[in-house]
C-alpha cells in the first residue's frame, strides 16, 4: 500500500510553552498527524531556539517573523494584528497559513489568562493538565469560550488515550467482561527520587493558595481516568455520566519536611556543602549527577528540567563541560532572610536539601468515591452502587507505572501498565491481554498516550476544519469527552482536596450545586 497523502491545507498548530511538554506532543504531532507545528511562543530563547529549530525552521535557519514569539502576550498582539491587517486587504495573505489550533504547554498557573487572551481568536485549544488551578478559574475558561462559535478542546489527561487504557476500558465497559462493577483500587506510585524532584525541589512543590497541591498537579488525570472508567457515558453507564454521591479524602506530607531531617545534616541547606550527603539517597550530586549524567548518560529528563541548555553543551563541549555547568546549578541555593518569597517560589532549586525546602504539598494521599444506585431502564447492568479508591504515594521503586484492581459482579481484573488479567468466576477462567510493545519513544511518553491524545486532538481538528464532523461529534467520537466532562473532573479533585484539608465527607450534589451557584 502506498503513503497516504497530506491534506492540501494541514492544521496548522502554535505550542505555547517550549519544555518537555511542549516538545513531547510537538514530537506526536510531527511523528503520527497530519498537523503541521507552525510557530512557538517562549520566553526562555535558548529553548525557544532549539524548539524552532527541531520542528519549524531547521537547524542553521532562521525563524520567519510569524514562526517565533517571546512568550504569548507576544503571539496574542502579532496575531491581533495580523487580522487587522487581513480584515483591512479583504482578507487576502498570500503564502501564509493561519494558526487553526494551539497547545498550551506553559506553567500551571499561565492556562487560564492564556486561554482567556486567545478565546476571541475562536481556535481549537489542546491544554496540558491541569486546566487551571481554581474552581474560578475552571468556569472562567467555560465561559470565555463560551462567547465563540465552538471549536474542539482537548486536555492533557493522557491515561484516556494510551493503547492500555482503551483495552481495560472496552473489556470493562463495551465487553463487560466481569459484569457490573463494584469497585475499583487504583495507585500512582509516583517514585522516591521523582517526587522529591518535581514536588519537593521543583515547579509544583506548592499548593495553590486554595490549598490545592499535587492531587491535582500530579493525579488529576488519575482521577479524570477512574471518573472515564465508572461514571461517563459508556454502555454500562448509559448516554449520561452516572454522577458520583460523596468524595472524601485523606493525605499529608508525611516526610519531606524539617522534623525528618537528619541530624548529622545540621545547618546545611544544600547537597554540596551538607556533610550527611554522602549517606542520603536524596543528594542531588547522586540522583542527577551520578545516576543521570555519569551512569544513564541521558540529557533529556530530568536533567533538562535542571540545565535546559544541557543537550547543546554536552553535543557541543562534551560531557565534562555539561557536568561542570549541572554541578555550578546544584549550588544554587536561597536564604529566606534576604530573598523574597516570589523569588523562592518563581524556580526549581534542584541542589536545596529535601528537608529544608519550601515544600508544602502531600507526598502520600487516598481518595475515594462512592456512587449510590441509579438503575437505567431495561438495563440490567450498570450504575449500580460502586466505590473508587484511589492512592497516591511517593515511596515507590516504580515510578508512575500505574497498577489496579477491578472488583465486577462477575469476575475481578488486575491491571499494571504492561498488562491486563482478567478472572471469571463461572468458568475459573484467567486471560492475561498482553500489550503490543511500542517505538521506545512512543512508549515513554505515558504509554503512548501522548501520541494518543495529540493524534485524536489533530483528527478532531482535522475533521471539523473539514465540515466532515461537528465539534460535539468529534469532541465525543475522537477526544471522547467535552469541556464540561473535563471541568467535572477537576471539579472532583477540588472537592477531595477540600475534605481533606477539612477532614469530612462531600456530598457530591450539594457540593456540585454550591459551588456552581459560586461561580456562575
Amino acid at each position: 500500500m502506498g503513503s497516504i497523502a497530506p491534506p492540501p491545507n494541514p492544521p496548522q498548530f502554535l505550542v505555547i510553552g517550549a519544555g518537555s511538554r511542549g516538545h513531547s506532543y510537538a514530537r506526536a504531532v510531527e511523528a503520527s498527524t497530519s498537523g503541521c507545528i507552525a510557530a512557538v511562543a517562549e520566553i526562555d530563547t535558548f529553548k525557544r531556539q532549539e524548539f524552532g529549530q527541531r520542528y519549524i525552521w531547521g537547524q542553521g535557519n532562521n525563524p520567519a517573523a510569524h514562526q517565533s514569539f517571546e512568550g504569548w502576550e507576544a503571539w496574542v498582539e502579532w496575531e491581533t494584528r495580523r487580522r487587522q491587517v487581513a480584515e483591512q486587504a479583504g482578507g487576502a495573505e498570500p503564502n501564509y497559513l493561519p494558526i487553526t489550533g494551539v497547545f498550551i504547554c506553559t506553567l500551571d498557573e499561565t492556562h487560564a489568562p492564556i486561554i482567556q487572551a486567545i478565546a476571541k481568536f475562536n481556535l481549537h485549544i489542546l491544554c496540558e493538565k491541569p486546566l487551571a488551578l481554581s474552581l474560578s478559574d475552571c468556569r472562567s475558561i467555560s465561559w470565555a469560550l463560551s462567547h465563540y462559535p465552538p471549536k474542539v478542546v482537548s486536555i492533557g489527561h493522557v491515561l484516556r488515550y494510551s493503547p492500555h487504557n482503551i483495552m481495560l476500558r472496552k473489556l470493562l465497559t463495551s465487553d463487560q467482561v466481569i459484569g457490573e462493577m463494584v469497585s475499583i483500587e487504583h495507585t500512582e506510585p509516583i517514585g522516591w527520587w521523582h517526587f522529591s524532584h518535581s514536588y519537593v525541589r521543583g515547579n509544583w512543590r506548592r499548593a495553590t493558595p486554595e490549598g490545592v497541591g499535587s492531587l491535582l498537579t500530579k493525579s488529576c488525570h488519575d482521577v479524570d481516568f477512574l471518573m472515564w472508567l465508572m461514571s461517563s457515558p459508556s454502555p454500562l453507564t448509559g448516554t449520561e455520566p452516572h454522577l458520583p454521591s460523596t468524595i472524601t479524602s485523606t493525605g499529608s506530607l508525611t516526610h519531606f519536611r524539617k522534623a525528618r531531617k537528619p541530624k548529622a545534616a545540621g545547618a546545611s541547606t544544600n547537597c554540596l556543602s551538607c556533610p550527611a550527603e554522602p549517606d542520603c539517597i536524596y543528594s542531588a550530586k547522586k540522583i542527577y549527577r551520578d545516576r543521570w549524567l555519569r551512569k544513564e548518560k541521558d540529557y533529556g529528563w530530568p536533567l533538562k528540567i535542571v540545565v535546559p541548555e544541557i543537550e547543546d553543551i554536552v553535543k557541543t563541549e562534551g560531557w565534562d563541560a555539561g557536568e561542570k555547568r549541572l554541578m555550578q546549578r546544584l549550588e544554587d541555593d536561597y536564604d529566606k532572610e534576604t530573598m523574597s518569597d516570589d523569588v523562592i517560589a518563581g524556580r526549581g532549586w534542584y541542589g536545596r536539601c529535601v528537608y529544608e525546602a519550601d515544600n508544602n504539598v502531600a507526598d502520600d494521599q487516598t481518595v475515594t468515591i462512592e456512587w449510590e444506585e441509579d438503575p437505567l431502564p431495561g438495563h440490567e447492568l450498570g450504575r449500580g452502587p460502586k466505590r473508587a479508591l484511589f492512592h497516591m504515594t511517593y515511596p515507590t521503586l516504580a515510578q508512575c507505572d500505574r497498577r489496579g484492581w477491578v472488583y465486577g459482579t462477575l469476575g475481578e481484573v488486575h491491571y499494571d501498565s504492561h498488562k491486563i488479567t482478567v478472572h471469571t468466576f463461572a468458568d475459573g477462567q484467567t486471560v492475561v491481554h498482553e500489550i503490543p510493545k511500542q517505538a521506545p519513544e512512543v512508549e515513554k511518553s505515558h504509554g503512548g498516550g501522548d501520541w494518543g491524545l495529540a493524534g485524536a486532538f489533530v483528527q478532531a481538528v482535522q475533521h471539523v476544519e473539514e465540515g466532515s464532523m461537528s465539534v460535539a461529534q468529534a469532541q465525543r467520537e475522537l477526544v471522547g469527552c467535552d469541556l464540561e466532562e473535563i471541568i467535572r473532573s477537576h471539579d472532583v479533585v477540588f472537592a477531595a482536596e477540600e475534605a481533606r484539608r477539612e477532614k469530612k465527607v462531600l456530598h457530591w450534589a450539594d457540593w456540585s450545586d454550591k459551588h456552581r451557584a459560586i461561580t456562575a
